[in-house]
């Protein structure tokens, strides 16, 4: 990529002063789960803050399934919890997916100035960062980085934030990207940021999960967010956007 566009980050509690393209960014899970529930065949997914907003919208649309999580866990009433690997096993094509997550699904909608919107994990992150590159291009508009999960736990810095360090050093065109991303997921494991998937540990948190986290540039697609409006609850509209050539 020859164009490089200007570049910034908002966190938690700031999502209102993110503007321009913003890419909103949850590696651990809400996105990744997003990625594969396209590459499943979902119909669409739509973005809510709540589990009242997410009852709400299947009254709408009574064949969309539910999915997300509160603490990490499976919502009372809902079809799917925040586990890519489980959204990959699910019979989804065709469907739309409405998802509540701590974390991600909150963080697009608190980006509520952004011109134009993105949801990205490590699975389309080459694919996010040659759409932005090439709006931002045309359009003139900043790329505001989004990461959506806290840092906590003695972790200062999380893969969010390394997702983001990954979609940056493509976009100021550097050959070292990958290594770079390399040395961020091997900070994660020492950090024992993966301590929730193992053999057997957690049903809401499969083995399987891991790998499908990881998967990096696995999906040659964006995902297009845009704000809607339905009888009073704000949500945001996702779309599978093929990514631009490079």
């Amino acid at each position: 990529m020859l164009y490089t566009p200007p570049l910034c980050r908002v966190y938690r509690g700031e999502a209102e002063q993110a503007e321009g393209i913003v890419i909103v960014i949850d590696v651990i899970r809400a996105f990744t789960v997003a990625a594969y529930a396209f590459a499943g065949g979902a119909a669409g997914l739509w973005l809510v803050r709540t589990v009242e907003e997410a009852l709400a919208l299947r009254e709408r649309d009574p064949n969309a399934l539910l999915a997300g999580e509160i603490n990490g866990r499976l919502i009372p009433g809902f079809d799917l919890n925040n586990s890519p690997h489980n959204m990959a096993q699910a019979e989804i094509r065709g469907r739309r997916i409405i998802q509540r997550t701590g974390a991600g699904t909150q963080g697009a909608l608190a980006a509520c100035n952004a011109t134009h919107l993105l949801v990205c994990s490590l699975t389309n992150a080459r694919a996010t960062a040659h759409y932005a590159a090439q709006l931002s291009q045309s359009s003139g508009l900043p790329i505001t980085f989004h990461p959506t999960e806290s840092n906590d736990g003695g972790i200062t810095r999380n893969e969010d934030d390394y997702c983001a360090d990954y979609i940056e050093a493509m976009l100021n065109d550097s050959e070292t990207a990958m290594d770079l991303l390399r040395d961020r997921i091997t900070r994660l494991y020492e950090a024992d940021r993966f301590r929730h998937w193992g053999p057997g540990k957690d049903e809401d948190f499969p083995e399987g999960d891991l790998e499908k986290i990881l998967a990096v540039d696995r999906f040659d697609f964006a995902m297009v967010g845009t704000r809607r409006e339905y009888q009073g609850v704000m949500y945001v509209e996702v779309e599978k956007r093929a990514g631009p050539s490079e």
